[in-house]
């Protein structure tokens, strides 16, 4: 049988992809199955481009005899997985302490938090996510949650080369199916929330918790660190994977052990947290409004926790955090002096959450205008609906 090693399927390799039309000469090109198309179909296209490797799942007999003495053919039961792992391989060191965040609602919040804890606390660090990846010199553009595996294993491999060692990345469900994060060393783990979302990919709710719960399973070492909401209703359910898994447990909220939120209370800079960590106690001023953003102001503060940062350090970098776009953004002030937020609130969980933290700050009427685009997962518009109507004096649907 062949050597099937990273150093062999790499060796005359000049980068890697699995788009046809990215293939230069050198390159190993990954034939994946798709939701709408086969990347078999493109095999012929990227060795006229120049590939000089294939990595696919399987090939009939006639096609792969096609290609022989043209290109190394490799076969995998799981290229998506592979591939990841090859990438990794060809672009090598990562940074030291990696996050990845899980969750229906709160991952952008969540990575960017965890990046400014590292930051207060004198640790280079970077986020990935929906908004792009957040430097130490400022914020570079991004369109999706996840980036493809080869993507991503480039611009870890950059962070490291850069002197970053700590960097937080949200972990979207397509992209642990679809085993984008195959290649990442992560140490650290963490589910934020989980309600319905989705379901045009997944069908089911239960298929989309597994997909979440994959990181937990499969994404991290023995002995690496789960942080993991203890007050949201399937946190149970990713408890019991991490003890399996024999992970270190770092539960928080209102019901969790390491991290306690003992007392909420709403003041005009924010919101005051007091928190029992490890056992010792602490009052912190969160400059930020609403439940939700204190939910994921402490799971940052479990990754940060995870990674070594000392307790007071960590807990002090709570007053210090800064609002991520998008998220209860102030955008200015109504004509009648009516404050304006911008919230990216786009699941009948999140929707839910913004308008109560803003319900408990509105002296007057609350207006909300949303909409639900495209004709991804239809059946979530009716509970969007419902949790306007409820919570909102007058809601307008565009």
């Amino acid at each position: 049988m062949a050597d099937q090693s990273d150093s062999a399927i790499l060796t005359g390799v000049s980068g890697l992809t699995a788009d046809s039309r990215a293939v230069k000469p050198g390159y190993l090109f990954a034939a994946l199955q798709g939701e709408t198309s086969d990347g078999r179909r493109f095999i012929d296209r990227a060795v006229e481009a120049g590939a000089v490797a294939i990595l696919t799942d399987r090939l009939p007999d006639d096609q792969a005899a096609g290609l022989a003495g043209r290109v190394r053919l490799w076969l995998d039961p799981n290229p998506r997985r592979r591939l990841a792992e090859l990438a990794a391989a060809f672009f090598g060191r990562q940074p030291d302490w990696i996050a990845l965040v899980t969750g229906t609602n709160g991952k952008t919040s969540t990575v960017e938090f965890a990046r400014q804890i590292w930051a207060a606390n004198g640790r280079p660090a970077a986020s990935i996510g929906t908004l792009g990846i957040t430097l130490p010199g400022g914020r570079e553009g991004g369109s999706l949650t996840t980036p493809d595996p080869v993507s991503l294993a480039r611009l870890l491999a950059q962070l490291a080369a850069g002197g970053i060692e700590h960097a937080a990345a949200e972990a979207s469900s397509h992209g642990l199916e679809q085993e984008r994060m195959s290649g990442v060393a992560a140490r650290i783990g963490a589910f934020t929330s989980f309600s319905r979302d989705h379901l045009d990919y997944h069908k089911t709710e239960r298929a989309y918790l597994d997909a979440k719960l994959r990181l937990f399973r499969e994404r991290l070492p023995e002995g690496g660190a789960a942080v993991i909401c203890a007050d949201d209703g399937f946190s149970a359910q990713a408890v019991r994977v991490a003890k399996q898994r024999r992970l270190e447990l770092w539960t928080y909220g209102r019901k969790g052990e390491r991290i306690r939120l003992d007392r909420r209370t709403d003041t005009p800079e924010g919101q005051r947290l007091a928190l029992t960590v490890d056992g010792e106690p602490f009052d912190v001023l969160l400059p930020l409004a609403g439940d939700f953003q204190a939910e994921n102001a402490l799971a940052a503060l479990g990754i940060a926790l995870a990674s070594g940062v000392p307790r007071a350090d960590a807990v002090a970098a709570l007053a210090t955090l800064q609002t991520v776009p998008g998220r209860l953004e102030p955008a200015g002030r109504h004509a009648s002096g009516a404050a304006v937020y911008v919230d990216y609130a786009h699941t009948p969980g999140a929707l839910e959450a913004a308008l109560k933290a803003l319900r408990g700050a509105t002296r007057g009427r609350l207006v909300v205008v949303f909409g639900a685009g495209g004709d991804r997962d239809t059946g979530k518009r009716p509970e969007m609906g419902r949790m306007a109507a409820s919570l909102a004096d007058l809601a307008v649907v565009t």
